[in-house]
C-alpha cells in the first residue's frame, strides 16, 4: 500500500567503501560534489563526538509517529545508517535513549532523524551518532503510517536507499550509491591536498595569494590596490 510500505533495499554501499569515508570530513566531500548537497543546518550531531558514515536504510514515516523507525532498527544490518524524515516537526520526539540504544546493540551506525529527539543529555554523554534538528520532550506515537527504503529528501538532499552517508560536526551529506567510489578518491586528493597546504603555512612558507586582487579585478571591483 503506497505510503503505508516495507520495501527490500537492492544495494547499499559496500563496508570497506564506507571506511575509507571515515576519516574524510564532510566539507571536503560536499566540494567535489560542486556544494550541491547537503542535509540543511538544523541537521547537527545529538551525540558527543564522532563521525557518522554508513549506507542508507531510508525510512519516510507520519510526523509524530516512529513505528516504522522501530521496525527499521529491526530489520538493519550491522553498519547501516537509519535516516528518517519525520517532516521536520519540532515538536514530538522521534527516538530516545532506549531507542538509540537498542539500535547501537545491533550493530547500526548511526541514526539520522529530520525531526527531534528526546534524552539528549544521555544521547550528548554517548558516542552512537546521532544527528536531528532539535530536542522535545514529548514522546511520539506507534500508529504509522509510513515507509521504508523510499527515496526521501532532506533539505532538497535527497537519498536513495544504499547510497553513502557522512555526517561530522559539520554536518551532513548523502553521496549517490552510483558516484561513491569516485567522489571518494577525489575527496581524498582533495583532503590531501589541502593538509600540504596547512603544513607549508605551519611552516612558515606562506600562501600565494595573487589570486584574491586578481579575481577582484576580473569582477570589475574598483579598489585602490597601493
Amino acid at each position: 500500500m503506497l505510503g503505508f510500505r516495507i520495501n527490500r533495499r537492492e544495494r547499499r554501499v559496500p563496508a570497506n567503501l564506507v571506511a575509507r569515508f571515515h576519516d574524510l570530513p564532510t566539507a571536503n566531500v560536499s566540494d567535489v560534489m560542486a556544494r550541491m548537497a547537503g542535509g540543511g543546518a538544523r541537521l547537527r550531531p545529538m551525540h558527543g563526538g564522532g563521525v557518522l558514515a554508513g549506507p542508507a536504510l531510508t525510512v519516510k514515516t507520519r510526523p509524530g509517529d516512529n513505528l516504522m523507525v522501530h521496525k527499521a532498527i529491526d530489520i538493519a544490518l550491522p553498519g547501516d545508517v537509519i535516516v528518517v524524515d519525520a517532516g521536520g516537526d519540532l515538536t514530538t520526539a522521534i527516538i530516545g535513549e532506549i531507542m538509540a540504544s537498542h539500535a547501537a546493540a545491533r550493530g547500526v551506525a548511526g541514526i539520522v532523524i529530520n525531526g527531534v529527539i528526546r534524552d539528549s543529555a544521555a544521547l550528548r554523554a554517548g558516542r552512537f551518532p546521532v544527528f536531528a534538528a532539535g530536542v522535545a520532550h514529548r514522546g511520539p506515537y506507534k500508529d504509522g503510517p509510513g515507509e521504508i527504503n523510499v527515496a526521501i529528501a532532506l533539505d532538497g538532499m535527497v537519498i536513495e536507499p544504499g547510497d553513502l552517508v557522512l555526517g561530522d560536526d559539520d554536518g551532513l551529506v548523502a553521496v549517490p550509491f552510483d558516484h561513491a567510489e569516485a567522489v571518494c578518491a577525489a575527496a581524498a586528493a582533495k583532503q590531501a591536498a589541502e593538509e600540504k597546504i596547512i603544513a607549508a603555512i605551519r611552516a612558515g612558507h606562506g600562501q600565494d595569494r595573487t589570486w584574491v586582487d586578481e579575481t577582484l579585478k576580473r569582477l570589475g571591483c574598483a579598489f585602490d590596490a597601493s
